[in-house]
């Protein structure tokens, strides 16, 4: 049985996922042979362990509770702007009907920028994985609330296939726990209410117990300030994700720079 979620807010997206998978499924051999043959993904993990707070700077156009954010966003422009500024690694959402991206702009930022780079999407099948790979991401999203637990260990381990590491994502304490049960490398916890959207940063700071031994911890959502970094820094997370408040920022390589904390 697939995670507990809010079916008013996550399903039309997964629901969409499900009729690209569709389209996809039938083209897994050709993708896996086509990333079977790519050079070795860049290490994901081992760049959100850099000295001081990683952060992953994500790059999104739209999102289902804030509405269009950049619709204009160049990719490779910002992907300049993100290592200019000192992200450790980028976030490319790939998903096109409620988020407006694209496989594209991965492509775009994997090539303008030397830095790891995340495909976040809706992962819920294996063709989806390869696709990463065969398109030049290094890491895959990988979101406990709308997999079942065999479909995050398969998932999981056809990642590890794939030479990508697995972004784990959670919402709650017993999401992390079911994430712990497949031995992750990274976890993030989402500090976003799947059921409102609401955001509380306190929502890391619960976790984070739980996460003890997790090799790599990212803090996700909500931040917005150098205050909010160091905040989820003290909760003990080794990386922050953060979308929005660089992705309409004038200046993403100051922005990025006030969010590293030493």
């Amino acid at each position: 049985m697939a995670g507990a979620y809010d079916p008013t807010m996550l399903e039309p997206i997964v629901e969409s996922t499900r009729r690209r998978v569709a389209d996809l499924r039938p083209h897994t051999g050709d993708l896996r042979a086509r990333a079977l043959t790519r050079e070795p993904a860049r290490s994901f993990q081992r760049a959100l362990l850099a000295d001081g707070l990683g952060v992953i700077a994500e790059l999104k156009r739209r999102s289902p509770s804030r509405g269009v954010l950049a619709s204009d966003l160049d990719p490779r422009t910002r992907a300049k702007e993100y290592e200019a500024g000192g992200a450790a690694a980028i976030s490319v959402l790939t998903e096109p009907d409620h988020f407006d991206g694209s496989v594209d702009d991965l492509v775009a930022v994997r090539e303008a920028a030397s830095i790891p780079v995340l495909r976040k999407d809706f992962t819920i099948d294996e063709s989806q994985i390869w696709e990463a790979r065969a398109i030049g991401a290094d890491a895959v999203l990988l979101i406990v609330a709308i997999l079942s637990n065999g479909e995050l260990e398969h998932l999981h381990g056809v990642a590890s296939d794939a030479g990508l590491d697995a972004l784990v994502e959670v919402h709650t304490v017993e999401e992390a726990e079911r994430a712990l049960a497949v031995g992750p490398a990274i976890v993030g916890v989402n500090n976003r209410n799947l059921k409102s959207f609401a955001i509380d940063l306190a929502t890391a700071e619960t976790i984070a117990p739980r996460l003890t031994g997790v090799p790599v911890t990212v803090a996700e959502s909500g931040i917005f300030t150098t205050a909010h970094a160091e905040r989820m820094r003290r909760a003990g997370y080794h990386a922050v994700l953060v979308g929005e408040s660089l992705v309409k920022a004038g200046d993403p390589v100051s922005a990025i720079r006030e969010l590293a904390i030493p």
